[in-house]
Order: C-alpha cells, then sequence, then structure tokens
C-alpha cells in the first residue's frame, strides 16, 4: 500500500512534536513541577504515543491485507527490545542497590 505524503507530514510532525515535549520535559522540569517518578512516567507514555504514531504513519501495520508476516516478525522483534530493555534496567538497579556503600 502506498504511503500518502499526508500520513508522512503528519507522522513527522507528531513525532518532532512528541520528541521536543520529552525533551523540555528533561532539560526545565521546574516548568512542570512534578515529582522525578512523574517525570519518568510522563516520559514512558510520550514514547507509547510516538511509537503507536510511527507505527500508524509509517509502517502501516493495521491497514496491511494478505499475509501477517510483517506483523509477526514486527512483535518478535518489539519483545526482544523489551526484553532487553527490563532486564537493562534490572541490572542497573540490582547493580546500584548491590554496589554503593552502606551509609
Amino acid at each position: 500500500m502506498e504511503l500518502s505524503l499526508a500520513s508522512r507530514v503528519f507522522g513527522f510532525i507528531g513525532s518532532l512534536v512528541l520528541t521536543l515535549v520529552a525533551f523540555f520535559f528533561i532539560v526545565r522540569p521546574e516548568y512542570f513541577h512534578l515529582s522525578v517518578q512523574t517525570v519518568v512516567i510522563v516520559i514512558f507514555a510520550l514514547a507509547l504515543v510516538q511509537f503507536a504514531l510511527q507505527s500508524f504513519c509509517f509502517i502501516h501495520l493495521w491497514e496491511e491485507k494478505g499475509t501477517r508476516w510483517n506483523l509477526i516478525v514486527f512483535l518478535s522483534t518489539l519483545s526482544v527490545v523489551l526484553i532487553i530493555i527490563i532486564f537493562s534496567i534490572w541490572v542497573m538497579t540490582h547493580l546500584d542497590k548491590n554496589m554503593m556503600p552502606p551509609m
């Protein structure tokens, strides 16, 4: 299926806006008056919205006709990436807890 120019432009501008919002949450946290945990949750939420936007505008997963091999490969790749992210966070948390000297 042919990607339309409007879909590409909408996806580009939407991704740019979401990236800039996340950037400003990190660079200028005093404007938002939020705790660190809330900022992390907002960043993850913005990342999920950007993932859905890019999947819809650029990959067109939901409009595919015929076989679903691309969707299966995409979900497999997503699973591997999530496993890597989750275990990286787990390792960093575990090392921080066990390697820091007691105060």
